[in-house]
C-alpha cells in the first residue's frame, strides 16, 4: 500500500497536474503546440540528458552490461511488435505509430524518481537509470524520426532533420567531458540546469496542449489499439527485462533496475515525434494518458514481486 500511494502522490498526481494544466491552456488561448516541440527537442531534452550525464557516476563494466541489455531489450520487443503490425495489418504511420508507443518508454521524469523509490536512492541502480535514459532519448531523436517519416520521405530528408536533432551530440559531448574530466564554466553550468530543470514541466504541459485540443474517439478498433499498445509496454515489457536479466546471468541490483526500468508508461517523446511530424497525434497521446494512470497498479505489481 505505501508503494502505490508513493506512485499515485509523487508521479501520477503531479503528472496530471500539469497535464491539466496544459489542457486548460489550450481551451483558454489555443497555443502554438509546434513551438512547445520545438523547445522540448531542440532545447530542454538536450539540457536534461548533458546535466545527468555529467553528473552522475557511472562505472565502464555497468555501462556495457546495461547497453547488452537495452540493445536486447529493443530488438525482442521489435520481433514481437512485427508480429502485432502484421498480424492486425497496420498501415502507413499508424506502424510507426504503434512502434513508438512501445519502444519509447518514460524513463525520465517517470523512471528516475520510481528507481529512487524502489532502491532508496541507491548510486548503482541510479547510474544504471540514467543510462536507460540516455538510450531512450538518443533513439527516438534517430530511429524515432526515421520511422514516423520513413512512410512518407526520402531517407536523404529524413537524414537532414536527424542530423539537425541536438541531443546525438549531447550524449558523446557529456560522456567524453565526463571520461576526460573536463570541467564546464559556471556561467554556462548555470543556465543548462535551468533548462534541465524545466523539461519535466514543459513536456507535461505540451502532452496538456495536445490533448486538450484533439477530439477522443472511442471507436472499438481505436480502443482495441490503444490498449493493445498499453498491454505490450506495461505487461510484456517487464516480462521480456526479467527474462533477459535471467539470460545474462545480472546479478545484485543491476537486474531488479532493469526490470523497473523496462516497466514504466510510454514516453513523451513518442507524442513530440507524432506533434512534430503530424504522425497519429491522438493516439500517441491516448497511449501516453492510459498507459500512465494503469501504471499506478502495473509499476506497483513489478516493485512487489521483486526479490527483496
Amino acid at each position: 500500500m505505501d508503494i502505490f500511494v508513493h506512485i499515485l502522490t509523487h508521479n501520477v498526481l503531479p503528472l496530471t497536474i500539469l497535464i491539466s494544466v496544459g489542457m486548460v491552456m489550450e481551451r483558454v488561448f489555443k497555443l502554438d503546440i509546434k513551438t512547445l516541440s520545438k523547445l522540448n527537442f531542440y532545447v530542454f531534452s538536450p539540457a536534461v540528458m548533458f546535466e545527468l550525464l555529467l553528473h552522475t557516476a557511472i562505472s565502464l563494466r555497468l555501462f556495457g552490461q546495461v547497453m547488452l541489455f537495452f540493445f536486447l531489450f529493443m530488438a525482442v520487443q521489435y520481433a514481437i511488435l512485427e508480429v502485432v503490425i502484421r498480424t492486425r495489418k497496420y498501415e502507413g504511420g499508424m506502424k510507426s505509430a504503434m512502434r513508438n508507443s512501445v519502444l519509447f518508454y518514460n524513463s525520465a521524469n517517470y523512471g528516475i524518481p520510481i528507481n529512487q523509490l524502489a532502491f532508496s536512492g541507491n548510486p548503482v541502480s541510479l547510474a544504471v537509470q540514467v543510462l536507460i535514459m540516455m538510450m531512450q532519448s538518443l533513439v527516438p531523436n534517430t530511429y524515432g524520426i526515421y520511422n514516423v517519416n520513413a512512410h512518407k520521405a526520402e531517407w536523404r530528408h529524413i537524414l537532414r532533420i536527424i542530423l539537425t536533432m541536438p541531443v546525438i551530440y549531447v550524449i558523446p559531448a557529456g560522456l567524453l567531458m565526463r571520461a576526460f574530466h573536463i570541467p564546464i564554466p559556471q556561467f554556462v553550468d548555470t543556465p543548462i540546469a535551468y533548462l534541465s530543470n524545466a523539461f519535466i514541466g514543459t513536456a507535461l504541459v505540451t502532452l496538456g496542449v495536445q490533448l486538450g485540443g484533439m477530439k477522443w474517439t472511442f471507436e472499438r478498433s481505436a480502443a482495441w489499439d490503444v490498449g493493445l499498445s498499453v498491454f505490450l509496454r506495461l505487461a510484456v515489457g517487464p516480462l521480456i527485462a526479467w527474462l533477459l536479466v535471467m539470460v545474462l546471468g545480472l546479478k545484485g541490483i543491476t537486474a531488479p533496475a532493469l526490470i523497473v526500468s523496462s516497466a514504466v508508461p510510454t514516453s513523451l517523446s513518442s507524442v513530440l515525434l507524432a506533434v512534430e511530424f503530424d504522425n497519429e497525434p491522438e493516439f500517441a497521446s491516448q497511449t501516453v494518458l492510459v498507459s500512465t494512470v494503469l501504471s499506478i497498479l502495473s509499476v506497483t505489481a513489478v516493485i512487489y514481486v521483486l526479490p527483496a
